[in-house]
């Protein structure tokens, strides 16, 4: 099956080659979850804060499903006091 990944930020790094705000085709087997998902791309799960699954946040035990959209986002920091 067929689920759509964008990484943002610092995890960009995990797929170089996609085009910025873009997402990329990633075929897995049905039955995976986000965390074994993150160690398909090669992400350690310690470098991810959080994850939406179509629009929704979710948890790294969430079964991801045919054309499922994912978001994932390292912890961010900035701003001034």
């Amino acid at each position: 099956m067929i689920v759509k990944v964008k990484l943002f930020a610092t995890l960009r790094k995990y797929m170089p080659n996609i085009e910025l705000g873009k997402a990329s085709e990633i075929p897995i087997e049905p039955g995976t979850s986000i965390s074994l998902f993150y160690q398909i791309l090669g992400i350690p799960e310690e470098e991810v804060k959080l994850a939406y699954v179509n629009g929704i946040y979710c948890e790294s035990d969430t079964i991801l499903k045919e054309g499922d959209e994912i978001g994932i986002f390292p912890p961010i920091g900035g701003g001034c006091y």
